[in-house]
């Protein structure tokens, strides 16, 4: 998501380093740069013009031409402009209502189901929240098998169906039932397009649940037409907050860039996967940052601290930096990696990062290698990974014929593991773990950056 946005941003913010000063001339062509990106990924062309005019204005109105680098200066007021048009800030759920209900509500295929477990799985446990799903979904074949299955997944009740029972009986039981629980959340039937069934019967439940939250859920791969949508339930629902599903996927985005400015909705989540840990909390000024490259470290140490074991990790690093980190710890170390995602999406929270993606892949380093690469360990035995030293060359081939690689990628690895051990004996003799945490920034929103590398 973004890639290409991201990419063409910075390209026009490349293009202006080294300038001092920059005309009227200079000015309308960067913005004409800037607004062609923005159309290009599919951002509606009001608030593109919002975002246009709200540039120019800052621009003119603050001498920024003349007064300072148009490269920073630019650079800023894009991130500033996004954060306002994304939201500003993040939008937390009203909670205050026991039992709260929150209605999921959407077209059918966009993750609704999905989103509502996510949520539930989220609520229970960031909030310790004691959760109670239910589905009026009567109409789609398996819909209440899936929510069923996912809710034992996750360890969260879900309201059982009685057959022939029509979504009013359904939501008036559930409210009874959800008396002992936090919240409610309540999925719906969805349609591959708007009705005026759908809509009414989504219009019925509403009334008598009469839910805290309403939330729509989007597909950014839909671009434009989940925006028009969200439009249609709107009217008719009085939406508190959107759900933005797929924003792993490769889509121009420009939805997640239109919803909260054309419709005054704030975003509230973002389903960035397909595990059922994959949703997380909108954050604007983080998703700016992330549009132009600027990373998101703050994201990234959150979502290590949530699925990384930290003890297991600073053992780890300890051993490195003692030299005694062998084959099994690598192993335990890229399976440790494996819970943060995709290097591609590992690499999105780095600052200056994302552009690498591509280079790795035409480098062959991806996920794949990095299957790979376990295989190999895996058809090692215990104490060659322990040893290293053992693995001479009729063990070599043992090891590559067991994991079906080349020779020349055990050897590889092989010889991997022996520069990561040197590189960690020269962070060593720089002061080691205590040294690496002090360089580390102070705490951001609560997350401590240094937390993995203190003893």
């Amino acid at each position: 998501m973004f890639e290409k946005l991201s990419q063409k941003l910075n390209t026009v913010f490349d293009g202006l380093r080294g300038v001092k000063t920059l005309t009227e001339d200079g000015l309308s062509k960067v913005l004409r740069e800037i607004r062609l990106s923005l159309l290009e990924a599919d951002v509606a062309l009001p608030v593109v013009r919002s975002i246009l005019n709200e540039l120019k204005e800052k621009m003119i109105g603050e001498k920024a031409i003349k007064e300072t680098s148009p490269a920073e200066t630019f650079t800023k007021a894009v991130h500033d402009e996004l954060i306002k048009v994304l939201g500003e800030k993040i939008a937390p759920l009203n909670l205050d209502k026991k039992p709260s209900v929150i209605l999921m509500v959407g077209l059918q295929g966009v993750g609704k189901t999905t989103s509502a477990a996510k949520l539930g799985n989220l609520l229970k446990t960031k909030e310790n929240k004691k959760i109670l799903m239910a589905s009026a979904d009567v109409y789609r074949a398996a819909a209440q098998d899936q929510l069923k299955t996912l809710c034992e997944q996750v360890g969260i009740e879900k309201l059982a169906i009685k057959d022939g029972e029509k979504p009013a009986e359904i939501a008036k039981r559930a409210l009874k039932e959800a008396e002992n629980y936090d919240i409610l959340i309540f999925d719906t039937a969805g349609r591959t397009h708007i009705d005026d069934h759908m809509m009414d019967e989504a219009i019925d439940l509403s009334k008598k649940l009469n839910p805290t939250e309403t939330l729509f859920v989007a597909d950014a791969m839909q671009g434009q037409e989940s925006l028009n949508v969200a439009k249609s339930f709107h009217e008719k629902l009085n939406l508190t907050g959107v759900i933005l599903t797929r924003l792993d996927g490769d889509a121009r985005g420009g939805v997640a860039l239109s919803v909260s400015k054309t419709l005054n909705l704030p975003i509230k989540f973002i389903g960035i996967g397909e595990k059922i840990d994959d949703l997380d909390v909108f954050h604007p000024d983080r998703m700016a940052g992330r549009i132009l490259g600027m990373g998101d470290v703050v994201s990234f140490v959150e979502t290590a601290q949530a699925k990384m074991d930290t003890d297991a990790m600073q053992d780890m690093t300890s051993k490195m930096l003692s030299g005694e980190f062998n084959l099994n710890d690598m192993l335990n170390q890229m399976r440790q990696v494996k819970k943060l995602g995709s290097m591609k999406k590992i690499l999105k929270f780095l600052p200056g990062m994302g552009g690498l993606t591509e280079k790795l892949e035409s480098a062959g380093m991806n996920d794949k290698s990095v299957a790979h690469q376990e295989a190999i360990l895996l058809s090692m035995t215990p104490k060659e990974r322990a040893n290293p030293a053992l693995i001479l060359k009729a063990r070599k081939i043992r090891i590559a014929k067991g994991s079906g690689r080349p020779l020349g990628e055990i050897e590889k690895l092989l010889k991997q593991h022996e520069k990561m051990k040197k590189m960690m004996k020269q962070l060593q003799g720089a002061g080691g773990l205590e040294a690496l945490a002090e360089k580390m920034p102070e705490k951001i929103d609560g997350i401590d950056p240094s937390a993995f590398f203190k003893k």
